[in-house]
């Protein structure tokens, strides 16, 4: 899967929880290994067990954290509002999917393109206070890739207990159509070798997910992340994904702050 080679420099979601926990220090590095279990929704493709370098980078201007980095713009009274870049690793190789499945769908996977993976560009502003933190999040396609869009609204609300921080949390994401058709339905090249016609059009995907993170001394971390996302019918409808209406993901990681 193309995504691997990406994945193998990004950090588990969880690890921003690190940049929390260190959030008294000027500039903070931190550097570690993580492991990152995630259910693919495509038909047939693997379950992906995938080992995960973590880097994180936190400033007064500046951040880094595994696949997202950007400026800081504005930060005042708990609101924040950043310019972000970040990959996205929605992407498969065609070779990935299961020929049996795709063909119980009416497929022939000789006959499907490589769904790529992205680089997206967007805003993102966050609001932290007694009720917990609010992010929203506008993101765009600018590698070319689907050129679509999502947009996305998330709460968690942060526990501190003892060394140990949890953060359960619930999100929404719009995906536009664009995306979506892109990532999840068949192409014009695809229909006109003889491939289905599907296109899910946009979509709304609601997630769930917790974090953990836990101090170990002044200089180790440990994180971790248990996430699902809720596949909307149009998009588990798809001839492209498994049967099931969502997918699992795990991450955990051990850092060393610098």
């Amino acid at each position: 899967m193309k995504s691997l080679l990406l994945s193998l420099v990004i950090a588990p979601a969880a690890v921003s929880l690190s940049s929390a926990v260190w959030a008294e220090e000027a500039s903070t590095w931190s550097l570690g290994l993580g492991l990152s279990v995630a259910q693919s929704p495509y038909a047939g493709a693997d379950t992906s067990v995938t080992p995960l370098p973590l880097l994180n980078y936190e400033s007064e201007r500046l951040f880094f954290h595994g696949l997202m980095g950007g400026v800081h713009l504005f930060e005042q009274q708990g609101f924040g509002l950043d310019v972000i870049v970040a990959g996205r690793l929605d992407g498969i190789d065609r070779d990935d999917f299961g020929r049996r499945e795709l063909a119980r769908n009416g497929i022939d996977r000789d006959l499907l393109d490589d769904r790529d993976d992205g680089l997206d560009v967007g805003l993102r502003a966050t609001w932290k206070g007694t009720p917990g933190e609010v992010q929203a999040l506008a993101r765009g396609d600018v590698s070319g890739a689907s050129n679509g869009y999502e947009l996305s609204l998330r709460y968690s609300y942060p526990l501190q207990l003892g060394a140990t921080r949890v953060e359960p949390g619930v999100a929404v994401s719009y995906l536009s159509g664009q995306l979506a058709d892109y990532y999840f339905g068949t192409s014009n090249d695809e229909v006109t070798r003889g491939v289905p016609r599907y296109r899910p059009g946009s979509a709304v995907v609601p997630s769930l997910g917790v974090g953990v993170s836990r101090a170990l001394g002044e200089r180790w971390l440990l994180n971790g992340e248990l996430g699902y996302r809720f596949l909307p019918d149009r998009i588990s409808d798809s001839p492209l994904v498994d049967e099931g209406s969502g997918s699992l993901g795990v991450k955990v990681g051990l850092s060393w702050r610098f």
